[in-house]
């Protein structure tokens, strides 16, 4: 079949293909990113978190690491700075006074730490962040850190408490009698884990929509680690990109094959058969 036919299918071809390669750069630049990201913090969390102390005392490490008002780098500028790299938010000190930034730093270490935790979003009445906060497993409950004010939330008694034991106001007066100047307003009243008003479909009404077709989706997943560390982020949309692209090369390839007839080159075949030619005997004629 003439080539000149088709044409539109082959702009089609090459295109998924280019992008398939793009793709895969892209997911190999980002997992190696992702490492070094990973390399980093745990290194960073094994010089303030003795690996073999229980949970609760690994959190309170990393909290009085926070309070000690480490030696870190101040900047002119720390709005211009990469909020979502778990680098820069544990290198300038103003990042770790503020409750998104430090409840990133705060969630990155104690990950590194072998910990369960996620974010934990407190909410106005306009469905507004008022508060960033964490929660860790413990014991199997989810109790509340706050790293901007480096406490964990408890009772008179010392009882580490829950976002629903919070919710009781004499329970949340009482624990947040010991942490000077804590906001009241701070409360557990509305709270949610992914805010979904930031994007841009927000029209669309996502939230019961989602909730109605997978109850506890926010709980089920570490949202958090989705998107709060750009380097992860980057490495699961490039990821997905990947076999988005694949998925689509294969569909266009069977296409070609079975319904246009289209002569192309076939990658596997030729790598299959160069792979054989390589590794097998020659044939010594006499």
């Amino acid at each position: 079949m003439p080539r000149r036919q088709h044409g539109a299918f082959r702009v089609i071809w090459w295109s998924s293909n280019l992008l398939l390669a793009t793709a895969f750069v892209a997911m190999l630049y980002s997992c190696a990113r992702e490492y070094s990201v990973r390399r980093y913090l745990d290194g960073f969390s094994d010089a303030i978190v003795p690996n073999s102390h229980p949970p609760e005392q690994k959190v309170q490490a990393i909290l009085d690491w926070m309070r000690a008002e480490p030696s870190r780098t101040i900047t002119a500028n720390p709005d211009g700075l990469a909020m979502r790299d778990p680098e820069i938010t544990l290198t300038y000190r103003q990042l770790l006074n503020v409750c998104g930034t430090a409840t990133n730093a705060f969630l990155n270490l104690a990950r590194s730490s072998d910990l369960r935790v996620r974010r934990l979003l407190l909410l106005s009445p306009e469905h507004t962040t008022k508060h960033v906060i964490a929660e860790v497993l413990i014991n199997d409950r989810w109790i509340i850190v706050d790293p901007t004010y480096r406490v964990i939330m408890k009772d008179a008694k010392g009882h580490y408490l829950t976002r629903k034991e919070l919710q009781d106001p004499a329970v949340f007066s009482e624990a947040i009698s010991a942490v000077p100047n804590y906001p009241r307003e701070y409360n557990y009243d509305r709270f949610a884990h992914v805010r979904l008003t930031r994007l841009p479909l927000n029209g669309l009404h996502l939230r019961p929509l989602v909730d109605r077709v997978y109850p506890g989706w926010e709980e089920a997943v570490d949202w958090s680690l989705l998107l709060e560390r750009e380097s992860f982020f980057y490495l699961v949309l490039s990821s997905a990109a990947a076999m988005f692209f694949l998925l689509l090369r294969a569909g266009l390839a069977w296409y070609a094959d079975h319904r246009l007839r289209i002569p192309r080159f076939h990658l596997r075949e030729h790598a299959i058969r160069a792979g054989a030619a390589f590794f097998s005997a020659p044939e010594i004629k006499q």
